[in-house]
């Protein structure tokens, strides 16, 4: 005779996912234009023009990835009223982590003193925060997890080639943080939509340092360990792949442009953020831009501002707020989240 299947617990129904507090952290030495003068051979009208920054900011050289991110997390638990036991996972987005292994987000977990989460990193490049939002929010809305931290953060600095002026310019170290959580009575995140073309990844990247091109003597005198990147066919793909997530996250929910509270877009460079503005019909008062401050921080970048426009009251409860990113890889994404 056939034995019977034990009756297995049926999965509670999906529940929403918001985000119930934010933080950030940018490091206190600040690089302006004026400084990059006097280091490779720019001007300041040269890169405001291009690029709309104006200063970034740097780590301290014994300031690594971890030591931001944990800042970031720190102020985004208070901000959530919530205590390091109460994390239940960390996952950290980052493309200049501490070490090849263990995880950022590892180092992360035994900083704060989250005994009890499980912890990994994600690299996603400069999509970094957006994925971790949307894969950090499935363990929250399928009840395996109550509470997640999810952390952008980058110390690009020490990927930059100080004597490539065209990248140089660019870049920016910081971290953001938010936690996940589920708050009954809120929709919370909407709708995630993200995107990836692998055939472009050579647009921009650091060759050397993995298994394909390991460090040598050859490599680090060929710079093969710090970024590259062909900027123009970057910022065409930028601003199309930009454009179309926004789009279909905002026709999934049925919210027009006029609709948004803010725009927070990856901050890479402000012509890409005024271009993808324009062919989404925003107004510019509608994005949020810190880009002259910090220069591209990557991962952290919509964290970083975020945090800073609700900080500033650009934000306020059951306004819609859309991030929009692009990223080395490449990679892409939007999220629409109902405050």
């Amino acid at each position: 005779m056939p034995t019977s299947r034990p009756s297995l617990p049926q999965r509670p129904p999906p529940r929403t996912v918001s985000i119930t507090g934010v933080g950030a952290y940018v490091p206190q030495r600040i690089l302006s234009n004026a400084d990059l003068e006097r280091m490779v051979e720019t001007s300041n009208d040269w890169i405001t023009t291009r690029t709309g920054i104006r200063e970034r900011r740097l780590a301290a050289e014994n300031e690594a990835t971890s030591d931001m991110a944990v800042e970031a997390a720190r102020r985004a638990m208070t901000n959530a009223g919530v205590t390091a036991d109460q994390i239940d996972l960390i996952i950290v987005a980052t493309i200049t982590p501490d070490r090849l292994f263990p995880s950022t987000a590892c180092i992360v977990q035994d900083r704060i003193g989250a005994v009890r989460a499980a912890a990994f990193d994600l690299e996603a490049a400069c999509s970094g925060f957006v994925y971790t939002l949307e894969v950090g929010s499935q363990f929250v809305a399928s009840h395996t997890y109550n509470t997640v931290l999810i952390i952008g953060a980058e110390k690009m600095s020490a990927f930059v080639d100080w004597t490539d002026r065209n990248t140089c310019v660019l870049f920016g170290d910081g971290a953001g943080a938010a936690v996940l959580q589920h708050r009954p009575g809120s929709h919370g995140l909407l709708m995630t939509c993200l995107g990836s073309d692998g055939g472009k990844s050579e647009l921009l990247q650091v060759p050397g340092g993995g298994s394909a091109c390991p460090a040598t003597i050859d490599s680090v005198s060929k710079k093969l360990h710090f970024l590259r990147m062909d900027g123009k066919e970057t910022f065409k793909n930028a601003v199309n792949a930009m454009v179309s997530a926004a789009q279909e996250v905002l026709g999934r929910c049925g919210v027009t442009v006029d609709q948004l509270a803010c725009i927070i877009p990856h901050q890479a460079n402000q012509r890409i953020m005024s271009a993808v503005a324009d062919r989404l019909g925003a107004r510019e008062d509608q994005l949020y831009v810190n880009v002259d401050r910090y220069g591209n921080t990557s991962a952290a970048s919509v964290a970083i501002a975020l945090d800073e426009a609700l900080s500033q009251g650009r934000i306020k409860a059951g306004d819609l707020v859309l991030l929009v990113v692009f990223g080395a890889g490449l990679t892409w994404g939007a999220a629409l989240i109902e405050w």
